[in-house]
């Protein structure tokens, strides 16, 4: 570089830096390192918890529609990607139909993936995807997750630096192949030329994005148009009839699965033409030709239709139709509208009302930054001059371009602006009844053209039917609710000398409500403690555990000693004619003379915490489950509860869990409890229960109760 410009130049005007495609050049340097063939890189807003994309390569932008904003609690491998901080590769298409259904509904391709984040050790920037071929391994190899580790660290450096230079990085234009091989010679490819021309069967070539490249003269007379009509066109675009998203569809799978796809289709009147796709990663060679007519595929004439963008919106709202079908409360609803559908059509806030009593009542809203003025509308009768009302009562949606529309028809929306400039006021019809009305709102003036109101209208009944399915769940989980609690006890009164915390907590699947059961019982002369799990976790489970307790604590009462009280307790559920069985340990504490009478039916060994920090599993003597042998025995342990001792006692849902060794969590769980045993024991219960592997996953409901000893 020189220092100023040489005697003959006029000095130069000043020009904008021209800035590198930093995102593309990294995406093309992933994709050669580990031989994908196709991939994107998404930004995250510095505004919301979503994922923009923000470049493609290998493949045309169309594909990923569904997917161009993620919300970072969707259930998408970019966006969990970056909540786990992890590489999530998905090895084929059945892998992607368990874990991530509604991806493969809108892609049902053999192609393997793999997102990563794009972060450094304090800052999320994004995440990438790169895909295989269907015929890739089922397993990511060490060295390419080696590799696109090591590129998306390079790339967050880069996005590093350019954030401290004040030139943050945006979208940049897709990549979608070279141009391919250049052909040695123009000799040579006027030969090549004239010699695709002579051949008796129709060839043609096909970019990343659909368009002819090349047709010889034998495929543009089967397709029945000429040359230089179909240059440079999409085929299911420039002929009729393969205007059908079915051969579009065939032309995705090729690319994707980078696998020899074909169809047959029918040119009118009743020819039928072949059609076989060649795919690489600069695009398809496609191979046409005569075929014999199916009476079978009659059927399958392919229809007109509105054009190639059909598709996409197909695609979009199958994945949302999808994902609607995997929430299961109101707020999963609303959560999911938010992550999901707003951000794909554009709004940057939504609001859910449904009705009760003739009356509004707001059901979940996002994005508002002053939440008060949502909540002004919970309670308004539904007669009041409101769109939200409105809409749920007639059924009909409504649309404003701008405040200025709105506040025309309703002025009451004058007096307590919420800050945005567009809105539409969508009913939620399911089995032909209102159930709601979804608000979905614009920061700036946006006008809807009679295809995105169609699409609105169209989403609004995918969601209404969520929502009349999330209403009957959180209705039928109160009521759960409600019998769980009052089959447990509100308060604990432990006697003189003992202290006492508890914890309950309902399986995450079914009804939420569960068989297990604690108690302590402060009878005279010396109180008792029970805890127990009725097999199940249903509402039989439960009504069967509150006659349990119940005949439990009405046989302490009476004074019965703790072999007594399993036996009667045994009797008794072997005369309610139940098929259930239950698991039960009984203590009969005296902490005046430092101990504790156990006896123990089937459930599992209690810890024992003793005063110098020491913990070890208690050795039981014990009897079967009850209700399953009338004449069964429990012979009782006396154990020695020193003050400072703490005695912890849990049913298997605190231990249990898929694909680990109960030895190990009972192991687990006794060095956490010598470690935390010394807090003060509503934390400890909190911690031992938060700490549970198996309370993280909660495939069974658990109860815990602690009794510590400590000087009377």
């Amino acid at each position: 570089m020189s220092d100023g410009p040489g005697p003959a130049q006029a000095p130069a005007a000043p020009r904008a830096p021209v800035s590198r495609p930093v995102l593309s050049l990294a995406l093309a340097s992933m994709i050669e390192d580990v031989g994908a063939h196709s991939g994107g890189v998404y930004l995250l807003r510095p505004d919301e918890p979503v994922l923009e994309m923000a470049v493609m390569a290998g493949m045309p932008r169309a594909f990923a529609a569904p997917w161009e904003r993620v919300g970072l609690s969707a259930p998408i491998p970019v966006a969990q990607a970056v909540r786990e901080r992890r590489v999530v590769w998905v090895g084929g298409e059945e892998e992607m139909a368990r874990r991530y259904p509604r991806i493969a509904v809108v892609l049902p391709y053999p192609f393997a993936l793999a997102a990563l984040p794009v972060a450094t050790a304090d800052r999320v920037y994004g995440a990438v995807f790169v895909t295989w071929p269907g015929t890739h391994p089922p397993e990511l190899s060490a060295w390419e997750r080696k590799a696109l580790t090591s590129d998306c660290e390079r790339l967050a450096l880069r996005l590093a630096r350019a954030e401290e230079e004040k030139r943050p990085l945006g979208p940049e234009a897709d990549l979608l192949a070279n141009a391919g091989s250049v052909v040695a010679s123009t000799l040579g490819s006027v030969e090549a030329a004239r010699l695709v021309a002579r051949l008796p069967f129709g060839l043609m070539s096909l970019d990343l994005n659909g368009r002819m490249a090349f047709v010889n003269p034998a495929a543009a007379e089967l397709l029945g148009r000429p040359v230089a009509e179909l240059m440079g066109t999409l085929p299911w675009v420039s002929v009729p009839w393969l205007n059908d998203p079915m051969y579009e569809d065939r032309y995705r799978a090729a690319l994707i699965s980078q696998q020899v796809t074909s169809f047959v289709a029918l040119r009118p009147p009743g020819d039928w033409l072949s059609f076989r796709m060649y795919p690489s990663t600069t695009g398809l060679s496609v191979h046409v030709s005569p075929a014999r007519a199916v009476a079978e595929m009659a059927r399958g004439t392919p229809r007109p239709g509105p054009g190639p963008s059909r598709l996409v919106a197909i695609s979009q709202v199958l994945s949302l139709a999808g994902a609607l079908t995997e929430a299961v409360g109101v707020q999963d609803v609303v959560q999911l509208v938010a992550d999901e559908i707003a951000p794909a059509v554009g709004g940057q806030a939504l609001l859910v009302l449904g009705s009760q009593g003739g009356r509004l009542h707001v059901l979940g809203h996002r994005g508002y930054p002053d939440p008060h003025v949502v909540e002004r509308f919970d309670g308004l009768p539904l007669s009041e001059r409101t769109p939200g009302a409105h809409v749920l009562t007639s059924g009909v949606p409504a649309f404003f371009d701008s405040r200025e529309q709105l506040e025309r028809l309703y002025p009451c929306h004058r007096t307590s602006p919420d800050g945005f400039a567009a809105w539409a006021y969508v009913p939620l019809i399911a089995s032909g009844r209102p159930v709601g009305t979804w608000v979905l709102a614009f920061a700036e003036r946006h006008v809807f053209l009679a295809e995105e109101r169609a699409v609105l209208t169209s989403l609004g009944g995918l969601i209404a039917q969520a929502l009349e399915r999330a209403l009957l769940y959180d209705a039928e989980h109160r009521l759960a609710q409600g019998l769980q609690e009052s089959l447990l006890p509100h308060t604990l009164a432990p006697p003189p000398g003992i202290e006492a915390a508890a914890r309950y907590l309902p399986a995450t699947q079914g009804m939420e409500i569960g068989g297990d059961f604690y108690d302590l019982v402060p009878s005279r002369p010396l109180a008792a403690a029970v805890i127990g799990d009725v097999q199940g976790h249903n509402v039989t489970a439960a009504a069967l555990m509150g006659q349990i307790r119940t005949g439990v604590r009405a046989y302490t009462t009476v004074g019965q000693a703790p072999e007594e009280v399993m036996g009667s307790t045994n009797r008794l559920l072997i005369d309610l004619g139940t098929d259930l069985f239950a698991s039960c340990l009984y203590l009969r504490l005296d902490p005046a003379r430092g101990r504790a009478v156990m006896a123990r039916a089937g459930h599992p060994p209690p810890l024992l915490r003793r005063p110098d920090g020491r913990v070890r599993v208690l050795d039981l003597a014990g009897g079967p489950l009850l209700g399953i042998d009338s004449g069964a025995v429990y012979p009782t342990t006396e154990v020695s509860l020193a003050p400072g001792s703490v005695l912890a006692l849990y049913t298997d849902g605190l231990v249990e869990s898929p694909g680990m060794d109960i030895e190990d969590a009972l192991v687990d769980l006794g060095a956490l409890f010598a470690e935390i045993g010394h807090r003060p024991l509503e934390d400890l219960a909190d911690e031992l229960v938060r700490h549970s592997v198996a309370a993280r996953e909660r495939v069974d409901d658990m109860a815990v109760l602690l009794l510590r000893a400590h000087d009377g």
